[in-house]
């Protein structure tokens, strides 16, 4: 913890203090919540102490795992910071994988990669069944115990989940990948907005498991939601990695940056050893918005689990995403980098010139930069 910080910054949070906006920010730079790894402690601190805000990724954590990853952090650091909810929901869930052909869609798809599972000598999952990750107690707790921002992926949070947050002094903010849904988590109650792109690495927020995805670029998106919502405050998401990918979307109308992909080679990520070396090995070209992997559309570097399978994948979250789980993991720890997801943002090459910075630096770089060029 640093010694410049002042008594009121290491007040609790959530307790007596105005909800937290990308304007209070010293850099409005938000770390991207990177689920199942990438966002440690570590890389939330230092972001944080850039004068950003780094979030938790909990979108896979139960409420005990949540809690103590906000243990975890509070040791680091006095600096504000949030986490990211998945908004899944099970009507929407079963709606996509009946349309998609119900659970022997799931099967066919278990059939399909089943020899490269067999040729990592795992089992897939059998028979996954819905799970919304212990939604209920996860948000329960962060009405208990609360942080300055909690943030929503896959879905609008109903108006009474908004006002409990709100009512602890917590900010809520919906991550939205299109006008409709911006208007939607306005209308909610949203103190903010996360503007996600097709250009974002990993799981595109879209508040449906079938929704197609568009190809909009995160200018195009910044320019359309800021006519849309001239005085509504958000920061914009996708492809951002480097000063001037900052100085395109602020000159677009956002008010800040979130970064994913840029920060995932920082020694602070908690990045696999393999997911490092793909993201700077040029035999990759192209990374894609694929279901393959969990059934939903997220970005990742196209190997060859995703070029067999990106076709064949129904749309069936989270199904998919337990089904490949052993899969996923074992393919990992062998080192086998043509089968595990690696996800990746649409400017994944511009972001080797930051690869091996401490995260502090790349977010003071790209901010700072960002504003000179800017005025």
């Amino acid at each position: 913890m640093t010694e410049h910080q002042t008594q009121s910054d290491r007040a609790p949070q959530g307790q007596n203090r105005r909800r937290l906006l990308p304007s209070h920010l010293r850099r409005p730079v938000i770390g991207a919540p990177m689920a199942g790894g990438p966002t440690t402690p570590e890389l939330i601190a230092a972001v944080g102490e850039a004068g950003g805000l780094g979030m938790i990724g909990s979108g896979y954590l139960d409420a005990a795992g949540t809690r103590a990853e906000i243990a975890r952090v509070r040791e680091l650091t006095y600096a504000p910071f949030g986490i990211n909810v998945f908004l899944v929901d099970r009507a929407d869930s079963e709606a996509a994988l009946a349309s998609a052909g119900g659970p022997d869609a799931v099967v066919r798809y278990a059939d399909a990669i089943g020899r490269v599972a067999r040729r990592l000598e795992v089992a897939l999952a059998e028979s996954p069944g819905f799970t919304d990750f212990d939604l209920e107690a996860t948000l329960a707790a962060l009405v208990d115990d609360p942080v300055a921002v909690v943030s929503f992926t896959f879905g609008i949070p109903e108006p009474g989940v908004v006002r409990a947050l709100q009512d602890v002094g917590t900010a809520v903010v919906v991550t939205v990948a299109g006008v409709a849904d911006a208007r939607r988590a306005v209308e909610a109650g949203a103190d903010w907005l996360s503007v996600q792109s097709a250009e974002a690495g990993g799981h595109r927020s879209t508040t449906t498991v079938g929704e197609e995805p568009d190809d909009i670029t995160t200018v195009e998106l910044v320019r359309a939601v800021r006519e849309a919502l001239p005085e509504v405050p958000f920061v914009a998401a996708g492809g951002i990695s480097t000063p001037d990918d900052v100085a395109a979307v602020l000159a677009a109308g956002a008010d800040g940056v979130q970064l994913g992909t840029v920060l995932l080679r920082t020694p602070e990520a908690g990045t696999s050893t393999l997911h490092r070396s793909a993201l700077g090995d040029h035999r990759f070209t192209e990374s894609r918005p694929t279901r393959c992997y969990t059934g939903r559309y997220a970005r990742a570097l196209v190997n060859e689990f995703v070029a067999e399978f990106h076709e064949a994948a129904p749309a069936a979250y989270p199904y998919l995403h337990l089904l490949t789980g052993p899969m996923r993991k074992a393919a990992a720890q062998a080192g086998d980098i043509e089968v595990p997801p690696l996800w990746a943002g649409s400017r994944w090459r511009a972001a080797d010139a930051y690869a091996d910075r401490p995260a502090a630096e790349v977010v003071a770089e790209l901010w700072d930069r960002a504003v000179e060029q800017t005025g």
